[in-house]
């Protein structure tokens, strides 16, 4: 790719952030679904009773099959395929692309009294996922006494991250800034982010657990042909 005179933004960092409508009728449902889930799959597992963290098989979009599951499933996979072609919209085809959306793998997480995730990216997928079920609400979960306003939220690290620790900062790569972003377990709220992108759960604590519905995802063409361009014999 040659690059022609004038201003290039170029490897941003795309993430999608929407809210289910029908969170407030699914989440009650889903905690009680994961309530029965964890208590079998822990008793398989010898899991110690009443863990702070617990975290699932992947196998949910096969295992759970109540249609409001089926609708929700049905909003992460349009959510999905919007914002991959807003993320996208400069590389693909100017006809677009007939995309086929697959969810490889999707389980949840319940945590509490301290428990977190550390820094991490998934492989085997371009796309991943969180949405938040449960949570303390905001004015709770913000006054922590330990905690704070960063009682269980997901932080990202941005590309240039690990590269700040030791660069010289000015006003030339403000743009730089902030290196990391803090997102508040909102129920309703997915937060889709590339697979590369590191992300953790910081510690929670509360009078309710974080729940969370965790996917990856990968992105198609329906033909089944990936390619973009072309090759020349040399």
């Amino acid at each position: 790719m040659s690059l022609a005179p004038g201003f290039h933004s170029l490897w941003p960092t795309p993430i999608g952030v929407h809210r289910y409508p029908l969170a407030d009728d699914l989440n009650p449902l889903l905690v009680r679904v994961f309530g029965a889930l964890r208590a079998t799959q822990s008793h398989a597992r010898g899991d110690a009773p009443g863990a702070a963290f617990f975290a699932s098989s992947d196998d949910l979009l096969q295992r759970i099959q109540l249609p409001e599951w089926q609708a929700f499933v049905r909003f992460l996979v349009e959510c999905l395929r919007d914002t991959t072609t807003q993320a996208n919209r400069e590389a693909w085809p100017a006809e677009g692309a007939d995309l086929r959306v697959a969810i490889n793998g999707l389980w949840f997480q319940a945590s509490n009294r301290g428990a977190f995730h550390e820094v991490h990216t998934h492989g085997n997928c371009s796309w991943s996922g969180v949405y938040c079920v449960q949570a303390d609400a905001p004015d709770v979960r913000t006054m922590h006494a330990t905690h704070g306003a960063r009682n269980g939220v997901t932080r990202f690290y941005g590309p240039a991250f690990n590269h700040l620790a030791g660069a010289h900062v000015d006003l030339g790569n403000a743009y730089l800034q902030p290196p990391q972003v803090e997102v508040p377990p909102v129920p309703g709220q997915l937060v889709l982010f590339p697979s590369w992108l590191a992300h953790q759960a910081l510690p929670y604590d509360g009078a309710l657990d974080r729940v969370i519905v965790s996917f990856n995802a990968s992105v198609h063409a329906a033909s089944g042909s990936d390619r973009l361009h072309g090759y020349s014999a040399a």
